[in-house]
């Protein structure tokens, strides 16, 4: 038999360095000791192993017979060992998990250990995590050796290790650095409700206090700004803008909006909408930079809202009104209803169902059923003709524009060249007036400079003949007009 005091050992140096259960060891070499025997002796025979905790011996039976597992051979000592490898794996693995499935969201120092792809390996406390490119700032870089800070976004197993993931995009690392750099909200005296976040650009994070004497803005930014600044360091520079929170949406809605100055919320809370009006001053700055801050300030306060000037509303309402009668069997009364409600388009009416657009509109479910069947066909209707309008608009316009401004301009170089041979120095007789100023209009690259006063002599020089000519073949060419920053040899020529 084996020596007793040797294996308790053995269990206590794996418990130690592993962090696993005693438990899961000695029952991990039973099953090491049952496998071995079972491969010996044969798996229809029935073999029972047990092993005493306190004193480390081992006992072995086969029937009524002791097994000596020293007996066992050496082929079935490696199964044995190989199975309590497998064993003491799991358990590690499943410590491991249970240890850091628990920190979930969590924020965790490391140190970057190498790269593979463009994705950082942090070492935290002898384990590996990993740090995606895509939960990494844009535009921040790591070096291997540096100390890192991020949140523990995912935990999962993969066989017989766990893959940690970690973030410093997710909106919880702003959330865990506010905690760490502000002692009120580590102590709970100030409370984040919200954050809304872009990694790398701006975030938003709504507080409230529950101490009337704490402000919970300027206790966040700290004299001189000297604690969010700290926060902001670590975000690479990116701008936080902290929202004063308050339970009435009417105000939260435009505190989250700043600096932007709002007049008026309307709330609609079937829809989950809050439009919003504003100046039209102001209409830009609500909206932000490709509609950051609306988008965010959605974000933070859970709901969609749409920032509109006063003409805006009414136009809106207008067309929606318009859209709404064309429904068949719809009264002035349901429209009106509709837009009390803060419907204004067709694909509005699509998010309800017939029971609720049955009960708002006051009819039954199967006519409501029809109203939403022929609102889902009118909105892809509507949608299909602003995109046709908008190529319309955009591409063939720009291109009639430049063939309209070409042909116009191969005409008056034609009129200049014929008249270089007449005899009078007058334009021809044969061109309208209206057709000169339409020249002068579109053509500006002829016209911006006033031509010389014509030759006393019939004939005409060498240099008119060229620039007329050179005139009459670029108007000619069916590509966007010359340009005019530039002048041209011949000008220059003309003008010695």
């Amino acid at each position: 038999m084996m020596n007793p005091t040797e294996l308790i050992r053995g269990v206590e140096a794996v418990h130690r360095e592993k962090n696993i259960s005693k438990e899961i060891i000695f029952d991990a070499i039973e099953s090491a000791v049952q496998l071995a025997a079972e491969k010996f002796f044969g798996e229809d025979q029935e073999v029972i192993v047990t092993l005493d905790r306190d004193s480390g011996e081992m006992h072995a039976r086969r029937g009524e017979d002791e097994i000596d597992p020293q007996e066992l051979g050496r082929i079935a000592a490696q199964a044995a060992k190989q199975a309590l490898i497998q064993k003491i794996r799991e358990g590690e693995c499943n410590y491991v998990f249970d240890i850091y499935a628990a920190k979930k969201g969590d924020l965790i120092h490391g140190t970057v250990q190498r790269f593979e792809g463009g994705a950082a390996t942090v070492t935290i406390d002898r384990h590996e995590a990993l740090l995606p490119r895509s939960e990494q700032i844009p535009g921040e870089t790591h070096h291997v050796g540096e100390r890192v800070k991020a949140i523990i976004l995912d935990v999962r197993k993969v066989g017989h290790r766990v893959k940690i993931i970690l973030s410093r995009t997710h909106p919880d690392f702003v959330r865990r650095l506010f905690e760490m750099e502000i002692p009120e909200i580590a102590d709970r005296t100030i409370e984040i409700k919200a954050v809304a976040r872009e990694a790398g650009y701006r975030s938003k994070v709504a507080v409230s206090s529950i101490d009337l004497k704490v402000d919970c803005v300027g206790a966040c930014v700290g004299v001189r700004g000297s604690r969010i600044k700290n926060i902001v360091d670590e975000l690479g520079g990116e701008r936080i803008d902290i929202v004063r929170w308050n339970d009435s949406l009417q105000v939260l809605i435009p505190n989250s909006l700043q600096p932007a100055s709002v007049e008026e919320v309307f709330l609609y809370p079937r829809l989950g909408r809050a439009i919003v009006l504003v100046k039209e001053d102001q209409l830009s700055l609500a909206i932000g930079r490709r509609g950051q801050n609306v988008r965010l300030a959605s974000k933070l306060v859970g709901w969609d809202i749409e920032i509109m000037t006063h003409d805006e509303l009414t136009e809106g309402i207008e067309r929606a009104t318009g859209w709404f009668l064309e429904i068949p069997g719809m009264t002035e009364e349901m429209v009106e209803a509709f837009i009390e409600e803060g419907f204004l388009s067709y694909d509005d009416l699509t998010f309800l169902e017939p029971a609720q657009l049955g009960e708002l509109a006051g009819v039954s479910e199967d006519a409501a059923d029809d109203i939403i069947a022929y609102a889902e066909e009118a909105a892809e209707r509507v949608e299909e003709e602003q995109k046709v309008a908008a190529a319309e608009g955009g591409g063939e316009g720009r291109k009639k524009g430049g063939m309209a401004a070409a042909g116009t301009a191969s005409e008056g170089a034609r009129q200049r060249f014929e008249g270089l041979f007449t005899e009078s120095p007058t334009p021809s007789a044969e061109a309208p007036p209206e057709a000169e100023a339409t020249t002068a209009e579109e053509v500006p690259a002829i016209v911006t400079e006033e031509a010389p006063p014509a030759p006393a002599v019939e004939e005409p020089t060498i240099v008119e003949t060229i620039e007329v000519v050179a005139d009459v073949q670029v108007a000619a060419e069916p590509v966007p007009e010359p340009s005019v920053t530039e002048p041209s040899p011949l000008s220059e020529e003309k003008t010695e």
